[in-house]
């Protein structure tokens, strides 16, 4: 079985806005993101098992806002006290977590199929993310990630790089095309390049 992109029925490649006469380099890079694994973790209310002992491919779980563990291949982004959203391209990490989360304690849902990931590059990106989404951008630093909406869609923002800016950002897969229009029509003032 084969999977269906998100976005496959809208996503094309070119250019597109304001680039006539622009560097490529100056450009944003709009791409659609596939084939990751991505598991929503939560600790059950009742549950007294500490979570910071629990290794997840070299990496531990931390309950701060804003905060994403990371290393070369896995993110754990914090969605909210005790739950965290993880992004890997180690597809076999999900037998892992299985083992190391007892079903007494822990939700592990896997979310792989059920989110469109859509990744802007470039040196205008917090502007692009400022018109359809109420969060201070001015505070979004690298290695942080939020839960917000876009133009009413919700959305987790990971912000991956400052120089330049690079954020992947995830939405249900239902909501996929409906965000990456709203996402595109806001950059077409800076120029973008679909990739």
């Amino acid at each position: 079985m084969s999977l269906i992109s998100a976005l496959a029925n809208v996503h094309s490649k070119g250019q597109f806005g304001d680039h006539e006469g622009k560097n490529d380099n100056n450009l944003l890079k709009i791409s659609e993101i596939k084939n990751l694994l991505i598991i929503q973790i939560a600790q059950y209310k009742n549950s007294t098992v500490s979570f910071e002992t629990i290794d997840i491919d070299g990496l531990r779980l931390k309950d701060k806002s804003l905060s994403v563990s990371n290393n070369n291949d896995t993110r754990i982004l914090w969605n909210g006290p005790k739950n965290w959203l993880l992004v890997s391209t180690k597809k076999d990490l999900l037998k892992n977590i299985s083992q190391n989360f007892k079903e007494t304690d822990f939700a592990i849902t896997d979310l792989s199929h059920s989110k469109a990931i859509i990744e802007i590059e470039g040196k205008e990106v917090k502007e692009v993310l400022k018109k359809g989404c109420p969060f201070n951008f001015n505070i979004l630093k690298k290695n942080n990630s939020i839960n917000s909406t876009y133009n009413g869609i919700a959305l987790t923002i990971d912000m991956f790089d400052e120089s330049p800016y690079k954020v992947r950002i995830f939405t249900l897969r239902s909501f996929g095309e409906s965000l990456y229009h709203s996402l595109t029509d806001a950059s077409l003032e800076f120029g973008f390049k679909s990739i």
